[in-house]
């Protein structure tokens, strides 16, 4: 999308299940090797009751919405700050949303909030992103 085509409050989301096998594959991608992502067992003890989803894999979406939706192709990521505010488990669709808060004047950067919510509408990831856009010529 071109920078002149962006405005306040305009918005994009996308949805994904996210599943043991993606997981167990950021697991492997991170070397992150905690229990109560993986073991079952283990996490059923913890005081979360089940196997969660590594924080990072749930915000990941956000990167999905922005480097392929809003802004879109060529986005690049100045900085992003994320509460994690549920814990997201295993076999949960999980909805990332960014939307538009500012927007430069002398550069091509805009600012997003950045949302992501479980089923039940709950927000499970917070936060804002800065991203720099790249300008075809």
């Amino acid at each position: 999308m071109k920078y002149e085509e962006l405005y306040l409050g305009q918005s994009a989301s996308l949805s994904k299940k996210i599943t043991t096998e993606d997981v167990v594959a950021f697991s492997d991608m991170c070397l992150d090797k905690n229990p109560v992502h993986l073991d079952a067992e283990y996490a059923e003890k913890s005081f979360f009751k089940g196997r969660i989803v590594y924080g990072y894999l749930t915000a990941s979406l956000f990167s999905g919405v922005i480097g392929s939706i809003l802004p879109g192709k060529g986005s690049i990521y100045l900085n992003q700050n994320m509460n994690f505010r549920k814990p997201v488990y295993h076999g949960e669709t999980i909805t990332a949303t960014c939307t538009i808060v500012n927007i430069r004047n002398d550069k091509p950067i805009v600012t997003l909030e950045t949302v992501a919510k479980n089923e039940k509408g709950e927000v499970v990831v917070d936060g804002t992103a800065l991203i720099k856009l790249y300008q075809d010529e």
